[in-house]
C-alpha cells in the first residue's frame, strides 16, 4: 500500500510539474483589434502541458516587446522546425558573398504575424514565468509566417502597422537585387533560402509610406491567412524607377 501511495504521489507531482494539474490563468487579449502583432522565436523550447513549444518574443502593434513568450497550440512544431532551418542556413551562408551585389550575407530571422489581438495567459514553469500565446484560440485566417533580416524584425512589424505601407514582389530582373546595400542583399538572400526551405517564397518587399524598403520572404507551410494575403502573397510588382 505504501508503494502505491508513493507511486501516486510521484505521478501527481509529474503532472503538476508539466502543468496538467495547475489552475489555468485567465486568458487576456493583447494588442490592437486592427493591428499586427508578431511572435519571434529565439531557438529555445519548453514543455508546456505535455507539448514541446517554441519560446521567443512578442512584438505588439504599438512597439512594445514582451520576452519569455511561449507559442502553444497550432503550428508550434512547424515554427520550431522553420526556426531551426533558418539558423542552419545562417550558419551555412552568413559570411559568404552575394554573387549579384558582392556584399556579405546577413543573418535572417523568422517571425509569425497575427492579425488582431493575441490571446495570452501566464504560466510558471520550473520557477520561470512565461506569457503563453494560446494559438488554438486564433483564427488561422489571421496567421502568417515571414522571414527577413534579423535587425529589421521590429521595423517590419512597425511598417505593417503604418498606414500607407504596401507589399509587392520583385520581378526576377529587378535592379533591387543589384543594390549594394542590405535591401539588395536580403532580397537575393530570401530567394536563396527559398531554394533550401522549399515551402517559402522570397523576393518580396514592404514599401513603407516614408519610402523605406524592407526585403522579406513568406512561408507556405503555415497556411497563409486570408487576412494576411496582401503581405504573404503580394500580387503587384515593385519597380523602383516608377
Amino acid at each position: 500500500m505504501i508503494g502505491v501511495v508513493v507511486t501516486v504521489i510521484v505521478i501527481l507531482a509529474a503532472l503538476y510539474a508539466g502543468g496538467a494539474l495547475r489552475p489555468r490563468a485567465p486568458v487576456r487579449y493583447l494588442g490592437s483589434p486592427s493591428g499586427y502583432e508578431a511572435f519571434v522565436p529565439n531557438g529555445q523550447t519548453v514543455n508546456y502541458n505535455g507539448q514541446t513549444d517554441p519560446v521567443g518574443d512578442l512584438i505588439l502593434s504599438n512597439g512594445t516587446t514582451l520576452h519569455d513568450v511561449i507559442w502553444n497550440g497550432q503550428y508550434a512544431s512547424t515554427i520550431i522546425n522553420n526556426h531551426n532551418q533558418i539558423v542552419q542556413l545562417n550558419g551555412q551562408f552568413v559570411g559568404q558573398t552575394d554573387p549579384v551585389n558582392n556584399q556579405p550575407y546577413v543573418p535572417l530571422q523568422d517571425l509569425y504575424v497575427i492579425k488582431g489581438q493575441v490571446p495570452i495567459e501566464q504560466a510558471t514553469i520550473n520557477g520561470q514565468t512565461y506569457y503563453v500565446i494560446e494559438a488554438n484560440k486564433i483564427n488561422p485566417a489571421d496567421i502568417a509566417g515571414f522571414y527577413t533580416y534579423d535587425k529589421w524584425v521590429s521595423n517590419f512589424v512597425a511598417a505593417m502597422n503604418t498606414p500607407g505601407t504596401y507589399a509587392a514582389v520583385l520581378p526576377g530582373n529587378s535592379p533591387v537585387f543589384q543594390w549594394t546595400n542590405t535591401t539588395g542583399t536580403v532580397a537575393y538572400q530570401t530567394m536563396l533560402y527559398q531554394q533550401y526551405i522549399g515551402y517559402a517564397a522570397g523576393g518580396d518587399v514592404l514599401i513603407h509610406s516614408n519610402g523605406t524598403i524592407i526585403s522579406y520572404g513568406a512561408y507556405s507551410n503555415i497556411p497563409i491567412g486570408i487576412n494576411l494575403e496582401n503581405f504573404a502573397a503580394p500580387q503587384q510588382s515593385y519597380n523602383p524607377s516608377s
